[in-house]
């Protein structure tokens, strides 16, 4: 396996992709395609559904992406992406294109290949709720638990948390919005908050875009607990940060899921153990 530099925070990263550390110049590359995808759904059988939002970057063979609320994303900022040096895009003013950006040329210099520490997990074909259960296995594999210890679960889907359940671990949901689960468990809006009383964090990359992956980082860094990164948004940043709090990724670049019916690939990392120790 490739040794690849890491980052010992998000600014970090960023300031060694600008200096060139990974390789290609980021002023050098230039976006040549940018696109939103909104998808709304209710699982058959679900009592509840949610909706999503995600802006993607096409650079070279790549697609970086980073998800937002819905309707929070101006129409402007997909213009002003289209022919733009990723340097530059890496300064836009809206965190989202930030981390689309980032994300863009890790996934062209760092693709999800075995060499870089990835390992492909097949997604089988079938109906949505199949898939998202399939993606749910895949994710929750990563946290090396006992039963009855409690996880921390940032970013609520419920495939996740039914997952936790069939092997009879504890969860406090959160999620910036609030709301219920399925379930009707209460959704906490403050996730490092809860996060003391939790036994391992498994969070979504979604944080990355609305700064709240950091705190969460330096919680799992500093107490020594595992903390596993689902990750559509920033699916080729989070690996970087393997042995600096995160212990696992699965990362899950365009096209998601949930975008069609077909058989698809998430792509696991297991880095060092919990909190970046072995």
């Amino acid at each position: 396996m490739t040794t690849a530099l890491t980052g010992t925070s998000h600014d970090d990263l960023v300031e060694q992709v600008r200096a060139g550390a990974f390789g290609p110049d980021p002023a050098a590359l230039r976006v040549a395609v940018a696109f939103t995808t909104r998808q709304a759904v209710r699982h058959e059988g679900r009592g509840t559904g949610y909706r999503n939002e995600v802006l993607s970057l096409r650079l070279a063979e790549a697609v970086g992406s980073c998800a937002v609320e819905p309707g929070h994303l101006p129409d402007s900022a997909v213009e002003e992406c289209v022919g733009a040096d990723v340097a530059r895009l890496l300064e836009h003013t809206l965190p989202p294109v930030r981390v689309a950006a980032l994300d863009a040329y890790l996934m062209h210099v760092l693709p999800h290949t075995p060499d870089h520490g990835a390992t492909p997990v097949p997604l089988p074909a079938g109906t949505s709720l199949e898939k998202s259960r399939a993606r749910a296995k895949a994710v929750t594999a990563l946290l090396d638990l006992p039963p009855g210890a409690t996880v921390l679960v940032v970013g609520v889907v419920n495939s996740l948390l039914e997952a936790l359940r069939s092997r009879g671990l504890r969860y406090v949901p959160c999620d910036l919005k609030g709301g219920a689960t399925e379930w009707d468990e209460p959704v906490l809006p403050d996730a490092l908050a809860a996060a003391g009383r939790c036994d391992a964090l498994l969070v979504s990359g979604m944080t990355l875009g609305n700064g709240t992956f950091e705190p969460l980082r330096r919680h799992a860094l500093a107490h020594g607990k595992q903390l596993v990164m689902f990750a559509q948004t920033g699916s080729a940043v989070l690996p970087r940060f393997l042995g600096q709090g995160v212990s696992a990724v699965c990362a899950e670049p365009y096209p998601f899921f949930w975008l069609d019916g077909g058989p698809g690939v998430v792509h696991r990392y297991d880095g060092p153990g919990p909190g970046g120790g072995r």
